[in-house]
């Protein structure tokens, strides 16, 4: 049997999942580490908001702390929520004492629903007791403020802070922006460099348990050997997926979603092979003639895609073989930036329709899809606004967001009459691929036995 390393949390109970050392676990176990955990605090909360609080007596919190550390060294240990100056007392007195390594404090002192979890007088404690002892502190404004006295309304202020807490006496100080309005950058300070690290806010709610899960994040990293600024860096590209797939679970706020992460890398593996399939099935059907001018290509984005590089494509594209189809390379994440356009902007107003393919344009073809009732969507690349066609690759976006727009919903089908160097093109759209296939198979189906046949024939011997 293995050794694993361990990750320690001490910190407060949520019942509700979200945050507090149930957050600290599951980002634990998501990085390939077991967690332990010693409960500082009882909350009484749920997704609308912290209710109230019973602190567990500080003789209590250390001797929890006392038996894990006894059994063994952990890799990493991350402090949240403590409740009061007694239990912070106690925890900075056993720390001392057993010296622990890669300490990670994250100061929680109220709730995002304005509920007090750590007292003024633990504020303090923490400053003197507890801040000394840590590799790295993670506050955010409203935190980083509490402890230095800086009131931080822009970037300066924050750098201005973080020298104020550094002089408390921990090695590095990370202020997180994850709460600004406009961007969501961080500033580490160490002791002979600093950096920013660049953000942009995810969605307008702000989510349960980020502070928690990043600063969970960076211990699991660092566990994992890697340097303070690398595990920031890690760290703060987790939190940031772990927002995209963001999940509701009660009446209140939404909550990160750190196993989501894990999850998501799974299902590329399985995606890709799905795809594989499609294209398979594809190849039997005798949809050469489908193929445009300017080739063919399919897409197909994992849950909760937010990147091109989480939507899966045709590298070389799909191209006509006689009366079949074929392809050079098997399908990649990032292999089209401008399938994963419409892939993406299909997902931004339904998460669902996940899968694209395009295939060629003719009035037969559309009538088809007619035919099969299923909706269709168009746009004017005429129409097309000026700084947008200046925007390398942004007309496809462009015009399946204006296509849906314009339907009300996302369509099954949307097509464009080409431009200027721009051939007519439709595109398909579905759930998933094997959705897709089915879809293509039909179409190509209905225009066997439709009014545009003879056209087909003719094209099939082009």
């Amino acid at each position: 049997m293995k050794t694993v390393p361990i990750v320690l949390t001490i910190a407060g109970s949520d019942p509700g999942g979200g945050a507090g050392l149930q957050a600290d676990l599951t980002t634990f176990a998501a990085h390939g580490l077991c967690g332990a955990s010693v409960v500082s605090s009882l909350t009484i909360q749920n997704t609308q908001g912290v209710l109230n609080r019973h602190d567990i007596e500080p003789d209590i919190v250390s001797d929890q702390l006392e038996a894990v550390l006894a059994d063994r060294k952990p890799a990493a240990i991350k402090v949240g929520m403590l409740g009061n100056e007694a239990t912070v007392s106690a925890v900075a007195r056993v720390l001392k004492k057993k010296r622990s390594h890669h300490l990670v404090v994250d100061p929680v002192i109220r709730s995002t629903s304005g509920k007090a979890l750590l007292s003024a007088k633990g504020v303090e404690a923490l400053k003197t007791q507890l801040l000394p002892l840590a590799d790295l502190v993670t506050p955010n404004y409203k935190e980083a403020e509490a402890l230095s006295g800086v009131r931080i309304r822009n970037p300066k202020d924050a750098v201005k802070a973080a020298r104020a807490i550094r002089k408390l006496g921990p090695k590095a100080v990370l202020i997180t922006g994850g709460h600004g309005k406009k961007s969501a950058d961080d500033f580490l300070l160490q002791e002979k460099s600093q950096r920013l690290f660049e953000g942009a806010r995810i969605g307008e709610e702000a989510l349960h348990g980020t502070g928690c899960v990043l600063s969970s994040a960076i211990a699991s990293n660092l566990a994992l050997g890697r340097s303070l600024e690398d595990s920031v860096e890690a760290a703060k590209s987790f939190i940031s997926r772990a927002i995209q797939l963001g999940v509701k679970t009660g009446k209140g706020v939404g909550r990160v979603h750190p196993m989501g992460v894990l999850y998501q890398d799974m299902e590329r593996v399985s995606l890709l092979e799905r795809m594989e399939n499609a294209i398979g099935e594809l190849k039997g059907e005798g949809i050469g003639y489908l193929i445009p001018e300017v080739q063919s290509n399919m897409g197909f984005g994992l849950e909760g895609a937010a990147a091109p590089d989480d939507v899966a494509a045709i590298p070389g594209r799909i191209i006509r073989d006689g009366e079949t189809i074929a392809t050079l390379h098997g399908p990649r994440f990032g292999a089209s930036q401008h399938v994963a356009k419409i892939v993406l902007t299909s997902m931004s107003f339904d998460p669902e329709k996940r899968a694209v393919m395009n295939i060629k344009f003719q009035q037969y073809f559309l009538d088809a899809c007619k035919r099969l009732k299923l909706s269709i969507g168009s746009f004017e690349r005429s129409k097309e606004p000026k700084n947008v066609k200046q925007l390398e690759g942004s007309s496809l976006e462009w015009g399946t967001r204006q296509a849906i727009l314009d339907a009300g919903h996302v369509p099954d089908i949307i097509y464009d009459l080409g431009g200027q160097g721009k051939e007519e093109m439709i595109r398909v759209i579905a759930r998933d691929v094997e959705e897709l296939v089915d879809r293509i198979r039909k179409i190509h189906r209905a225009i066997g036995k439709g009014p545009g046949k003879k056209e087909r024939e003719v094209w099939r011997r082009k």
